[in-house]
């Protein structure tokens, strides 16, 4: 056997050995199945390029077959459920550590006190950096805690990103 081939064997074994499930709660788990669902537009338990194109498009993403391909190949087999949570704790396990997160948030909260005007925030997210479009922006603050006087609770905000809750 080839050495290529005995490491590509040994990262897939790893994988496989661990428990996807220990990662996340029951809670965050339930918030995955249904976006799983919502990937797999076809109803066949298997995320595919099919699915990816449709779910990017919905979102109004007109992107290259080689893009949903780098996608796919993100995964050693097929995207089931099980797949799905290995690859977003993945994911998850690879954004800023929560300080840093913070750090950036308090940034723009010029009083200290944990909130910052979300639409101060959202015309940023637009106009520096990589810039947000406006779609984009309404899917992040879709869930997002903001006061009835339209203030982000950052705080609470970068526990949902970071803990789902």
């Amino acid at each position: 056997m080839s050495t290529a081939k005995a490491l590509n064997k040994k990262k897939r074994a790893v994988r496989q050995n661990s428990n996807v499930f220990a990662i996340f709660d029951q809670k965050q788990i339930s918030e995955f199945k249904e976006a799983f669902g919502i990937f797999d537009h076809n109803s066949d338990s298997v995320v595919d390029r099919d699915d990816l194109r449709e779910m990017l498009s919905s979102l109004g993403q007109n992107v290259s077959d080689s893009y949903i391909d780098a996608m796919v190949n993100e995964a050693p087999g097929p995207i089931n459920f099980t797949m799905f949570l290995t690859l977003m704790g993945e994911h998850l396990s690879g954004t800023d550590p929560e300080s840093e997160i913070l750090a950036a948030f308090q940034a723009f909260d010029i009083d200290g006190n944990g909130l910052i005007p979300a639409n101060d925030l959202k015309d940023a997210l637009m106009e520096m950096g990589d810039r947000f479009s406006p779609k984009e922006v309404d899917l992040l603050f879709k869930h997002a805690p903001i006061t009835p006087d339209g203030f982000l609770k950052y705080r609470e905000f970068v526990q949902m990103l970071k803990h789902g809750e």
